[in-house]
């Protein structure tokens, strides 16, 4: 799929759901952050994440039986980039004859929903990735094998259509068309935005995207509930990041 419609996809979801509104304020990019806010920062979480590559469409059940409650059913490939589904995994379980499940995290609403799939047509991966977002200090700061390699500043929802807090993961990694809002790179998140369900069809998806065609001051509140970067930052994620990879977004 060519970036062009791949970004007029992602812009498509993400304005629908007036996640993507023009704002304005400074163009200059975001460089690493300072010591000072290094220091804010763990020093170390979690070192690597266990993750899960769908090679099939899964039903995700409440508990490792397929007698239990469905609570989703999860597409092998992500709607925008057709990239294969890839899911944190949270725990395993082996039943009576052997069959192995696992506890994923799961996109759509509501935010934070987790089930169990079977682990047949799967593929077993791992990141040393993590992302996390302090809403107050409006600082993403980035963890490679459970140390901080960079911390950037960002533009975060403003108090009436504020960013979701919890647990989160990058579904799909989108390269936007030169010049489209938001660009150039997005990452897309399982987050949903919790003040605005849906606009015209679109699912309230929260990513962590450029500034392009959008401005923003970067350390202030002012999106519709998206995370906007600096170029610099966007693109340094964009090159590293990919689906599964861990999101923590707080209050502060």
């Amino acid at each position: 799929m060519s970036s062009r419609r791949i970004g007029r996809r992602l812009i498509v979801a993400l304005t629908a759901a007036g996640l993507l509104g023009l704002a304005g304020g400074s163009a200059a990019d975001a460089s690493t952050a300072a010591s000072a806010a290094r220091a804010s920062a763990p020093a170390r979480v979690q070192a690597t994440q266990e993750l899960v590559v769908l090679l099939s469409e899964h039903s995700a059940h409440k508990a490792p039986d397929t007698s239990s409650a469905r609570v989703a059913v999860v597409s092998q490939v992500r709607p925008i980039t057709g990239e294969q589904t890839t899911l944190p995994v949270l725990a395993r379980s082996i039943r009576a004859g052997g069959a192995i499940w696992l506890q994923v995290m799961l996109p759509g609403r509501p935010d934070g929903l987790t089930g169990w799939i079977s682990e047949s047509g799967t593929r077993a991966a791992v990141t040393p990735w993590r992302i996390t977002l302090n809403l107050h200090a409006r600082r993403v700061t980035v963890y490679n094998d459970g140390s901080v390699v960079r911390v950037f500043e960002a533009v975060v929802g403003k108090p009436s259509t504020p960013t979701p807090t919890g647990e989160f993961f990058v579904e799909e990694v989108v390269q936007m068309q030169t010049g489209e809002p938001g660009g150039p790179f997005a990452l897309a998140l399982s987050a949903r935005s919790n003040a605005l369900q849906e606009f015209e069809g679109g699912p309230g998806q929260i990513a962590l995207h450029g500034r392009d065609n959008l401005g923003g001051t970067l350390g202030q509140a002012e999106s519709h509930g998206c995370v906007r970067l600096g170029t610099a930052a966007i693109d340094w994620l964009a090159a590293r990041i990919g689906g599964g990879t861990p999101v923590t977004i707080t209050g502060g």
